[in-house]
């Protein structure tokens, strides 16, 4: 029996946008990381579509005659906001709360004398990132607050919600990152009733100030150079017009992808990946030894004893693994740039630790995302 078709509801259309809002621990749980920039203007701009739709009801109220007091039905409207300073689990979050000349709005997120919102963010987050369907949406605002929220009021806060996350993925960009890591994941995302996998082009920066950014993030169906470089386009069109290193796997194109974008850029290629790739070729019991001589080579303090090191390395395994030193003979010339540097820029370029904390935070998103 054929399975039910089951149409893309708007919460499944909005799971692409909120992903490309997700950053690494490090970026995104800081003291002023984007989670807490990005809480503050969401409650803020809830609070606001909340007001909206409360001047709305009241004017359809006196348009019907239904609104008591004929007093009251002078049309009531904004007036300004007061500061508030609410308590949750990423601390102290100052927000301005929106009000209204009557003092009728009375806020559901963030409700009047009430301070603490222990778990907030989070919770507001996952409530699109588990692409709940608009009832699901409000049983847990029933569950959080307490309180029952119309469709509509839920419809409009999700479209600001929306517009947060296009203007944080289209921001304006530095001129110029000394170091971005370019990288792509494989990740499962259920749309149409079906798990299927998808690729998540993550890209990530250290700036001139010597912090790391998360520049965007994308979706498609897989990883290829074509679209990768789109992406380098759109950087460059949100302002990034130089980096100086750029690290990358050995996606067949890519480098010439980037240098077509930003051709005095240095591409130098991922060891991490080198090395995996070249283990996959390995029996369990020899990788330690394997990616131990392979260590030799690229953390050798110059070049010319990185080359005497992979000399050495094909002299003992070549019998064995030919295809190994193959494969980093094939690739040398996008390997040997590192050795231009000291040793801690060498090790901030080869190991992409920075790349695959973001990487793990998102699997760990999705995975209890379910």
């Amino acid at each position: 029996m054929p399975r039910r078709k089951i149409e893309k509801t708007r919460a499944d259309e909005l799971l692409d946008e909120l992903l490309e809002d997700y950053q690494g621990p490090e970026a995104i749980l800081g003291k002023d990381g984007l989670l807490k920039q990005l809480s503050k203007r969401l409650i803020e701009r809830a609070l606001q579509a909340e007001l909206s739709h409360h001047l709305e009801q009241e004017h359809l109220e006196i348009e019907a005659g239904t609104l008591g007091q004929a007093g009251e039905a002078i049309r009531n409207s904004r007036n300004g906001y007061f500061a508030k300073t609410i308590q949750g689990d990423l601390g102290r979050l100052p927000i301005q709360v929106p009000r209204d000349r009557q003092s009728t709005f009375e806020p559901v997120l963030v409700p009047k004398g009430q301070r603490h919102l222990a778990g907030l963010e989070e919770k507001v987050i996952a409530l699109y990132a588990r692409g709940c369907s608009t009832r699901d949406i409000q049983a847990h605002l029933q569950d959080l607050y307490g309180v029952e929220v119309s469709a509509t009021l839920i419809s409009q806060v999700t479209d600001v919600v929306i517009e947060e996350v296009r203007q944080w993925q289209a921001r304006p960009l530095e001129a110029l990152y000394p170091i971005v890591w370019l990288d792509a994941l494989v990740v499962k995302v259920r749309e149409h009733n079906r798990v299927m996998n998808k690729a998540v082009y993550l890209v990530l920066g250290v700036n001139l100030s010597g912090n790391k950014e998360l520049l965007g993030l994308w979706i498609a169906q897989t990883e290829g150079a074509k679209f990768w470089l789109g992406i380098l386009t759109e950087l460059k069109n949100r302002g990034l017009q130089d980096i100086l290193i750029a690290c990358v796997d050995g996606l067949t194109g890519f480098p010439e992808a980037i240098e077509a974008v930003y051709p005095q850029t240095q591409v130098q290629l991922c060891i991490v990946h080198l090395v995996r790739n070249s283990l996959k070729y390995v029996p369990w019991k020899q990788q330690r030894q394997v990616a131990s001589d392979l260590k030799s080579v690229y953390q050798a303090c110059t070049l010319e004893q990185a080359e005497d090191a992979l000399t050495a390395f094909a002299q003992k395994w070549d019998t064995c693994y030919p295809t190994i030193i193959g494969l980093w003979l094939r690739h040398w010339e996008r390997i040997i740039p590192l050795f231009a540097y000291p040793a801690d820029i060498r090790r901030v370029v080869y190991t992409t630790n920075a790349i695959e904390s973001v990487n793990r935070s998102l699997r760990k998103v999705l995975k209890t995302k379910g």
